[in-house]
Parts: structure tokens; C-alpha cells; sequence
């Protein structure tokens, strides 16, 4: 009982007043002190909202835009080296509508390390392969293959990343934001 209430002190502290704090730090610091795992040189712009705190976990060097929706509550996991474009939603369940409850079903992302995620694309219990691009305003359902790039809605495969271009390390920053 009393960790749902922490938990939930967390998610409502930190979706109303730590996502516009404008210091990485100050923001991250929130994060991590109900739980979520953020790796190093990793920026999450203002803006930005999360669920399930403590089941978040996020690599080094990455960088998630504004106002991404990060629904960690099935689990969410961000590898290194990850850019996630503002806007992007990752939806971590949905519900049963045949159950005469309306039952909540939670289930797991991941996304592997070197993903680049355009502006306002949406990701449901999925797991993106290293190295993949997912397009702007896609929706992606169901599982993307390593180096695949995909884009529409559903999202399909529409091309092939070279793995030659898996070597760099987005540290992007700005001091306030």
C-alpha cells in the first residue's frame, strides 16, 4: 500500500511540476529518486510525461524530445545511444475489451540501442531492434527487426539502415531545457 502511494506521488510530481523544471538534472534527479534507471550524458526535454516510474530504464547518450509520453507501467526499456523525436508516445498497455471488467493489460517495450525515432510516432509493446529508424507519425505495433526502417500506419518496412552507421554517440544537451 504504501509503495502504490509513493509511486503515485512520484508520477503526479513529477507529470505536474518536475517535467517543466528547466535543468536535466533537476528533472532526471525526480526521475531517479522514484526508481527509474537513466544512464549518463542522457537528456529528457520539458515537457515530457511518464508512467510507472519505476519501471523505466534508459541508456547512456540518448535524447528524448519534448513532450514524449513515456508509459512505462509494462515495463519500458531505452537502450544507449537512442534519439526519440518530440512528440513520441510509447504506449506501454491497453485494455481487454471482451472482459466484463474492461481488464488493463500491461505489456513491455523495448527499444535497443542506436533506434532513432522521428517527431510524433507512436510504439505499443514492441521491441525495436538495434540500429532501426521509426518515421515520423508512425505506428508500430508489432516487433522491428535490427537496421530495419519503417514508417506509415501500421508502420512497414520501407527500407534497410546500414550497420556501418551505428558508431556515433548523440550527447545532445543544451544547458537548459
Amino acid at each position: 500500500m504504501i509503495t502504490k502511494i509513493w509511486d503515485r506521488l512520484g508520477v503526479v510530481f513529477f507529470n505536474i511540476i518536475g517535467t517543466h523544471i528547466p535543468v536535466h538534472a533537476v528533472r532526471q534527479g525526480i526521475l531517479r529518486l522514484w526508481g527509474a534507471k537513466i544512464g549518463r550524458d542522457t537528456s529528457i526535454f520539458m515537457g515530457s510525461t511518464v508512467f510507472g516510474i519505476e519501471k523505466l530504464k534508459i541508456g547512456e547518450a540518448c535524447s528524448i524530445g519534448f513532450r514524449c509520453l513515456l508509459d512505462a507501467r509494462g515495463g519500458l526499456t531505452i537502450g544507449d545511444n537512442v534519439v526519440i523525436a518530440s512528440d513520441t508516445h510509447f504506449i506501454g498497455g491497453y485494455h481487454d475489451i471482451s472482459a466484463p471488467d474492461f481488464a488493463a493489460i500491461l505489456v513491455p517495450i523495448t527499444v535497443e540501442d542506436y533506434v532513432w525515432i522521428a517527431s510524433r510516432a507512436t510504439i505499443t509493446g514492441a521491441r525495436i531492434g538495434r540500429g532501426a529508424v521509426i518515421g515520423a507519425c508512425s505506428l508500430v505495433r508489432k516487433d522491428v527487426a535490427p537496421l530495419d526502417i519503417v514508417a506509415g500506419v501500421p508502420a512497414k518496412v520501407v527500407g534497410t539502415r546500414d550497420a556501418a552507421a551505428l558508431a556515433y554517440r548523440p550527447k545532445y544537451r543544451p544547458p537548459l531545457f
